[in-house]
């Protein structure tokens, strides 16, 4: 395995031992206000976790309310050397939001806004600490939709998704974040502000930079406004459960589901022991004997999307299926997604941690993954449950466990390397939404070659030559030890 060390810019190296930020705080004051920075301890470590788990402590915590206090505030980390640690709500899954090396946490969750939804032309400006959540029940109401849709959607925001380029179920039919981003404002690492991108349907002048911010985890600038291309709001959405009594047989099924050229709005996949685990939690009902169960949204015209159900339901019928069943209510529905929704939370019955990868592999060879994933379990031992959104091939493995059982860490660990030379080797990819951060920082040279990482880190370098922001991300070999 290539564990390649991400290297600092020479001129950087003094940023390793920074300077305590507190001589600077006064002038991080005066850009945003006295009453929007903090180093209070309690604060600090309210900032100093995400979804992962992991926690690193950072210095101080801003809050910046405009493009130009980012600017002045990232033109002050090259003058005064320190670092900046982008942050939306924290939900990321792999610590891209944490401070690993210390620094400034820029907080954007003042950057609320809706400042703008074109009904002509289908586009909405938006600033980045907008929940996701929040701005597609805006857009509903006035009959569009934004279809984007992670597990976080209630909480995450728009400027994480397209950080981190989030994808979520309805992403087999829609496509993830960045299809939907048009353009950006972003301030660079030296405090210069970029306008990239396009307000209309085509445009093909220059680089296209904002599909390169697009998922670049907060490492080549700070982004401050969001073009979002929007759809009309489909008139009718159904949804269907369909319980296996085998895992492989729900596998095959999603196979020939998208091999008959019928595309559903989501195709999601939940095993035994996630379904377990959730009728535990919520207890609505859920078949926990099942070896599995698809959950499937359709959606479009009344006429289309009937038609689609009955040609679903033949598919499964004919894929060994023991049940099949459409929501026969707006509640019904609501309530089966809220089941889907519930797997992360609920999974932690299992034990006090938890190892989330979300690999994806070729929509053909979901059984051949699932058939190892079963070997893997049986041959570890381990707790392993998998879930995820099968129509486009993004399962996400979790492994649960003790992290003080130092033998069963050890295990989890060679398992997941087990588990992304598997992916890879079946033509697949070891992140497919959550990015790389740094849990997935030490395997990414098994799948990027040499010359591509050593052509990314110079992108960087040009966009950050001192090095200030988010570092650590990335392209770090193994991240630096968390503190508590």
């Amino acid at each position: 395995m290539n564990l390649e060390l991400f290297t600092l810019p020479s001129n950087a190296d003094f940023l390793r031992d920074h300077q305590s930020l507190t001589s600077i705080i006064p002038k991080i004051e005066a850009i945003v206000g006295r009453e929007h920075v903090t180093t209070a301890a309690e604060d600090l470590l309210c900032y100093a976790y995400d979804a992962t788990n992991r926690h690193c402590r950072p210095d101080a915590v801003a809050f910046p309310a405009n493009t130009d206090e980012v600017s002045d505030i990232l033109k002050l980390a090259n003058e005064y050397p320190f670092f900046v640690v982008p942050r939306g709500a924290g939900t990321g899954m792999t610590g891209g939001a944490l401070a690993v090396q210390g620094g400034l946490v820029l907080v954007m969750t003042r950057f609320s806004r809706i400042l703008a939804i074109d009904t002509d032309n289908l586009v909405a400006e938006v600033e980045p600490g907008v929940v996701t959540g929040h701005f597609q029940e805006v857009v509903e109401e006035k009959g569009l939709f934004y279809p984007p849709d992670p597990s976080s959607a209630p909480y995450s925001t728009l400027g994480g998704n397209v950080a981190e380029c989030a994808g979520g179920p309805r992403a087999v039919k829609y496509g993830v974040t960045r299809d939907y981003v048009l353009g950006l404002e972003v301030v660079l690492p030296t405090g210069g502000i970029i306008r990239t991108g396009v307000r209309t349907a085509k445009g093909v002048v220059g680089y296209d930079l904002t599909r390169l911010m697009v998922g670049s985890e907060g490492t080549l600038g700070v982004i401050t406004k969001i073009v979002l291309r929007l759809f009309p709001l489909p008139e009718v959405v159904r949804t269907l459960s369909v319980v296996f009594s085998r895992i492989k047989d729900a596998a095959r099924t999603v196979c020939e589901i998208i091999r008959s050229g019928v595309v559903p709005r989501t195709v999601e996949y939940i095993d035994q022991s996630a379904i377990r685990c959730v009728e535990d939690y919520l207890d609505i009902g859920l078949p926990v004997d099942a070896g599995a169960m698809l959950l499937m949204d359709i959606d479009g015209s009344p006429s289309a999307v009937e038609a689609t159900l009955q040609h679903l339901v033949a598919i499964c019928d004919k894929g060994g299926a023991h049940q099949i069943k459409v929501a026969s209510s707006e509640q019904e529905a609501k309530d089966l997604w809220r089941a889907r929704q519930a797997i992360s939370p609920a999974l932690f019955r299992l034990g006090p941690d938890k190892i989330n990868e979300d690999i994806v592999v070729p929509r053909n060879r979901i059984p051949d993954m699932v058939e190892w994933i079963d070997e893997l379990r049986s041959r570890t031992g381990l707790t392993i449950v998998t879930f995820g959104h099968a129509g486009d091939g993004n399962i996400h493995f979790n492994i649960m466990l003790d992290r003080r059982d130092k033998e069963t860490l050890e295990k989890a660990e060679s398992a997941v390397e087990e588990l992304f030379g598997k992916t890879i080797a079946l033509g697949g990819t070891i992140s497919g939404e959550h990015g790389v951060g740094i849990t997935k920082a030490p395997y990414i040279g098994m799948e990027i070659g040499s010359e591509e990482l050593a052509l990314m880190k110079r992108i960087k370098a040009v966009f950050d030559p001192n090095g200030i922001l988010n570092p650590g991300k990335i392209f770090y070999a193994s991240p630096p030890t968390a503190d508590d």
